[in-house]
């Protein structure tokens, strides 16, 4: 029985990577968006603050979804053992890895003038822009043709639109 056959295990290592790959890229730029717009009230210092918090929560739900992969599905499948473990750990990094644009938004806002307010919208903007374009890269990637491609980008932007509806009916 081949891998694809399996009806647990899809695809072959790479392929799994893959989609991993970006449906941990789409997820985190949903979750970096829903951060910055739950970070309305910071304290003193609220640039480093929402910088730390983009980058924190993106590790937290990293070791979360790890975790979960290690002790839920695989643990059924293969033997736990250092390679697995990293494996995991590398599937799971895009989550982090869609956090750093927005933190990094934030952090250069004062350089464009920015108060707070706009680093929030920037950074709001560049999460909603990652998740469509993590989006798009996995449509790519499976050799979809344009009009998945546009489908897919179209639906991502709309989440990340409906998120955006939030920060407004929120008044952050």
């Amino acid at each position: 029985m081949s891998t694809t056959d399996h009806p647990t295990v899809r695809g072959t290592g790479t392929e799994r990577r893959a989609r991993a790959d970006y449906t941990g890229g789409v997820y985190g730029s949903m979750l970096a968006a829903s951060v910055v717009i739950g970070a309305g009230t910071l304290g003193s210092f609220p640039r480093l603050e929402l910088v730390a918090l983009l980058l924190l929560t993106g590790v937290a739900f990293w070791v979360a979804h790890v975790h979960a992969q290690l002790f839920g599905a695989r643990l059924a499948q293969e033997p736990l053992d250092r390679h697995v473990v990293f494996q995991a750990c590398r599937e799971e990094w895009p989550i982090v890895k869609a956090a750093i644009p927005p933190a990094v938004a934030v952090a250069v806002s004062p350089l464009l003038g920015l108060d707070v307010q706009g680093a929030l919208w920037l950074a709001l903007s560049v999460a909603v822009a990652g998740q469509v374009a993590w989006s798009v890269a996995a449509a790519r990637s499976a050799h979809a043709g344009w009009r998945l491609v546009t489908a897919t980008a179209s639906v991502n932007l709309l989440l990340g639109l409906l998120i955006i509806s939030f920060k407004v009916f929120l008044k952050h």
